[in-house]
């Protein structure tokens, strides 16, 4: 027994597989070689078969040919990728209406499939029957575009949180490719793809914050597919983002008298939006007046037994909030003035009355003491204000007038005081000089 090394054993064996890699090389190309050579020499006798590959849509329809060279009236068979005869010689053999055969020349065999699926993927055999048999396979691909992809919500959005949204394409061959966009810029995703035969399903899944300004922002899920020939499948989702209640009450603006109606109105938003409005008064209960018409509170005909704060409340899932109002009436002021009475050689009658009210303002109906009529004003505030103006500054200018000519008189008693001082001094030194008391007399008279 002779020991082989492991390096000369491993050159044994590759000796051994080039021998027989080159013993089949030597019996497939010498009868090809020689089937070629019978060709060379003579050509009518040299038969071929060619097949052409075919990529149809789902739903579509396939023409599978095969080309035909020489064609001296061989048998032509044609079978299907579970090697079932379709047509031999131009003759059904399958029971396949889909199935049609639609030329059939020394040049050119064709058959069309209608309403393919991918079922019928596969080889298909044109096969020539001479002296050798011939055959080629002509290759059906069957592309299926996606369908409009769906959006999932796996969690929802609340305020403050995140959204988790999965777009979804079920079906497509080869797999599609799914982009989310937001206002023209691509959200990555976390794609998932799985194999379900012949067909792909792909998911994109998504998880963005999200505020309350958010709610109604579009997104776009896009389906890129080769079938779809440049266009795209496209999802519109609008997120709908959950947030609690804000409440508003919208009130009229000037000053509330009594008899004038109140409406007050309840402005809210929300997700979603709350469906029932509670009105109330604090500490109190509402007017048996008070009417409630959805988000609207109505009083009609106040009163000062009406004032206090008025509140509107709401809630959803997500919260509650609340607004409040106080409401101030005011009281009526009139002023009532009377005429003057006519002349006694005219007959006597009652004096009219002029009512000197606010504008807007309202007095008591004496039919109807209950009911409030709205009268306007006989004299305008602007009138009784420039009547007034002018009394204040007659007033003003009397008062400096006299405090003028009083600081005048004043001043002029006190030099006639003193002019008469000095006159009794000269007097008196005439009578102590002895000078003629008459003389003095007439001075001082002078």
């Amino acid at each position: 027994m002779t020991l082989i090394s492991p390096g000369k054993r491993n050159t044994q064996e590759d000796q051994r597989g080039i021998s027989t890699m080159a013993l089949s090389v030597w019996n497939y190309c010498v009868p090809l070689a020689i089937i070629t050579a019978a060709c060379l020499v003579n050509t009518a006798r040299c038969q071929a078969v060619q097949a052409e590959n075919v990529t149809v849509l789902e739903g579509g329809t396939a023409q599978i040919s095969c080309r035909l060279q020489n064609y001296d009236g061989s048998i032509v068979v044609i079978q299907n990728p579970r090697r079932q005869t379709l047509f031999f010689n131009g003759t059904r053999a399958l029971k396949d209406d889909r199935f049609q055969m639609v030329l059939f020349t020394q040049r050119l065999v064709r058959i069309t499939l209608t309403n393919v699926s991918v079922s019928d993927e596969g080889g298909y055999f044109c096969q020539l029957y001479t002296d050798a048999t011939h055959h080629q396979v002509a290759t059906l691909s069957v592309s299926v575009p996606p369908e409009t992809p769906t959006v999932e919500v796996k969690q929802e959005a609340v305020e403050g949180g995140e959204a988790e949204l999965t777009c979804v394409s079920p079906r497509s061959k080869p797999a599609t490719t799914l982009r989310w966009m937001r206002n023209g810029r691509e959200i990555p995703g976390v794609v998932s793809q799985q194999d379900n035969g012949k067909t792909f399903s792909v998911s994109s899944t998504i998880r963005i914050p999200v505020e309350r300004k958010d709610n109604g922002a579009a997104l776009n899920c896009e389906a890129i597919h080769p079938a779809l020939s440049g266009q795209k499948r496209v999802r519109h989702y609008r997120l709908d983002v959950y947030f609690a209640p804000t409440v508003r009450i919208v009130s009229p603006t000037g000053i509330l008298r009594e008899g004038d109606s109140l409406s007050l109105t309840c402005s809210i938003t929300g997700n979603p939006l709350p469906r029932d409005i509670a009105w109330s008064k604090i500490n109190d209960t509402l007017p048996e007046r008070a009417e409630i018409s959805g988000p609207t509170l109505q009083i009609s005909r106040l009163s000062q037994s009406h004032n206090g704060t008025y509140l509107c409340q709401a809630q959803n899932n997500y919260g509650r909030a609340a607004d409040h109002y106080t409401l101030l009436v005011y009281e009526n002021v009139s002023v009532t003035t009377m005429a003057p009475t006519t002349p006694p050689t005219q007959p006597t009658s009652t004096p009219p009355t002029t009512s000197l009210l606010k504008p807007n303002s309202r007095f008591l109906d004496p039919e109807d003491p209950g009911a409030v009529v709205e009268t306007h004003s006989a004299v305008p505030y602007a009138v009784i204000g420039g009547v007034l103006a002018l009394l204040v500054f007659t007033v003003i200018c009397v008062l400096i007038v006299t405090i003028w000519c009083s600081v005048r008189q004043k001043g002029s008693y006190l030099t006639h005081e003193a002019s008469g001082l000095d006159e009794h001094g000269e007097v008196q030194e005439a009578f102590l000089n002895g000078n003629d008391a008459s003389q003095g007399k007439k001075e001082y008279l002078l």
